[in-house]
């Protein structure tokens, strides 16, 4: 299994936009349709990535949690089906059933909007600002499949709280690692 750490793009980089089709609704979404008030969490994953599968359930706590407090969150999935027919949009709508994700899940054929974000695995999290400024790049937290440490979001969280209650976060921030996107 790969481990392919995210690019971290600079703090401050505002967010690309993106029209994309909804894999739970059939509709079609921007940033904008999507953005929260308080900020937004874009998070680029698939279906098969071993990560993903490790902390998928946390994800959507933290969607549960957090949505309510005023932050948009919309899940963009970027891979090359051709190679990786189990990343399809078909796909996309059970694995979303079969795990409760109940926001957005958008499907990226062209692959244009990964690289726009300059995103380089799966799970991959970009949490922006009211303004659309990038605030966090990094982790969810230390744990890993395999590694034995328990599953927290502890740093996605922390991050998450900080942009809601106004209180200054480290530039300092572990990158995400997971399995690389599957380029065309």
């Amino acid at each position: 299994m790969a481990r392919t750490p995210s690019n971290m793009i600079p703090l401050g980089t505002i967010a690309p936009e993106f029209y994309l089709k909804d894999t739970n609704s059939n509709n079609s979404y921007s940033f904008e349709d999507l953005k929260g008030s308080k900020g937004t969490l874009v998070i680029f994953m698939c279906n098969h990535c071993p990560f993903v599968l490790h902390v998928i359930r946390e994800i959507v706590m933290i969607a549960n949690d957090y949505r309510v407090q005023g932050l948009g969150i919309v899940a963009i999935s970027s891979n090359d089906i051709e190679k990786y027919p189990e990343d399809s949009p078909e796909k996309m709508t059970e694995f979303a059933f079969q795990n409760k994700i109940d926001f957005p899940y958008l499907f990226d054929e062209s692959q244009e909007i990964a690289k726009a974000y300059d995103a380089a695995c799966t799970p991959d999290f970009f949490l922006f600002d009211s303004q659309n400024k990038l605030f966090y790049r990094g982790q969810l937290d230390d744990s890993r499949p395999g590694n034995g440490i328990p599953l927290s979001g502890s740093d996605l969280r922390s991050a998450i709280d900080a942009l809601i209650y106004n209180r200054t976060l480290s530039d300092i921030q572990k990158p995400s690692i997971g399995c690389n996107i599957k380029w065309k």
